[in-house]
């Protein structure tokens, strides 16, 4: 029975930290896994230690080349996507590793305007660290369907997240 709290951890594809921070495991469904992140929680953002100053849901899909993070107001994005490699799950399911790939979909909330976000990130670092092509072709993909799918109404962007927000906020 995996535990109720996850770490998760990103990295860059260089191997340097990125993000770490404890997450309560809420579910697991078709979608994938479920994990709030209440105020408080304290973090690595770049190396750096940090706080959580607003609460958030992530989900971590079971395949995807992609999480999603789903956030409450003050916050001016309603979801927050990161390319990333799939998920990798350490054995007892309490620490997961990802690979943040640099581009991000972001919606806004005032507005619901879809945006892609740090292509030129992602073309440094594709340079720098020679991204492989078939990785390429993935985050790009994924990209844009996130694009996609955070506009028109596909779940769990539309409201489902919502149950599981309402459970750290």
């Amino acid at each position: 029975m995996p535990s109720d709290v996850v770490r998760v951890i990103y990295r860059k594809y260089d191997g340097s930290a990125h993000r770490d921070y404890p997450a309560r495991r809420l579910a697991e469904d078709d979608l994938g896994v479920w994990l709030g992140i209440p105020a408080g929680t304290e973090s690595v953002y770049h190396g750096r230690p940090s706080v959580e100053q607003i609460p958030f849901v992530l989900l971590v899909p079971r395949h995807g080349w992609w999480t999603g993070m789903f956030n409450p107001p003050p916050r001016t994005s309603e979801v927050y996507c990161d390319i990333t490699t799939p998920a990798r799950w350490e054995a007892g399911g309490d620490t997961v590793h990802l690979v943040d790939l640099d581009l991000d979909v972001v919606r806004r909330r005032e507005t619901g305007l879809v945006e892609l976000r740090d292509e030129d990130e992602f073309a440094e670092h594709r340079a720098r660290w020679s991204y492989p092509d078939d990785l390429v072709r993935e985050a790009e993909a994924a990209a844009g369907w996130l694009f996609g799918a955070l506009g028109d109404g596909t779940e769990p962007f539309a409201t489902s997240y919502r149950k599981w927000l309402a459970l750290v906020v």
